[in-house]
């Protein structure tokens, strides 16, 4: 079950569900324990080649190259610049670059007409609830939001 809460925007006065995420972030050996779990590869095994993988992945990225895994999807730099640009082409230049950014895009599944049907890591079948609202808070869903804390856990 995945989590939004309702936040206001300033810019438009309307309100939005925004996503939420909760508790502590899922651990590399976690995601090895479960890859395992479903794999004929030991847990020892995965959690060695995921603990190296942010650095594969920074070494194609920096020469240049985006990174596609088959069922993830692609990662590839990007470059920011906090200058608005300059006048003519040969004016730039990668002193003008202050920083890189890893973008990612999920792997995407096509039908024969080439609209995109699924993307690998988007499921499908979330159910989303709104954060901070319980059946047993006495108002059956309907009161205010109660808040909640990315620490609290909505399942308990």
């Amino acid at each position: 079950m995945a989590f939004f809460r309702r936040i206001q925007k300033k810019v438009n006065n309307l309100w939005y569900p925004q996503s939420v995420t909760w508790g502590k972030a899922v651990t590399t050996r976690e995601v090895a324990d479960e890859l395992s779990a479903i794999s004929t590869v030991t847990r020892g095994d995965t959690f060695a080649v995921m603990e190296n993988l942010g650095r594969v992945l920074s070494g194609f990225m920096g020469q240049g190259r985006t990174v596609k895994i088959d069922g993830v999807g692609t990662f590839y730099y990007t470059a920011s610049s906090t200058k608005k640009g300059v006048q003519t082409a040969e004016e730039v230049s990668a002193s003008l670059i202050n920083g890189v950014r890893v973008r990612f895009l999920p792997e995407v599944e096509r039908n024969s007409g080439s609209q995109v049907i699924t993307r690998s890591m988007v499921n499908t079948k979330v159910v989303w609830k709104e954060w901070g609202k319980t059946s047993a808070s006495g108002n059956g869903g309907n009161g205010d939001d109660t808040g909640g804390g990315e620490e609290e856990n909505p399942l308990g």
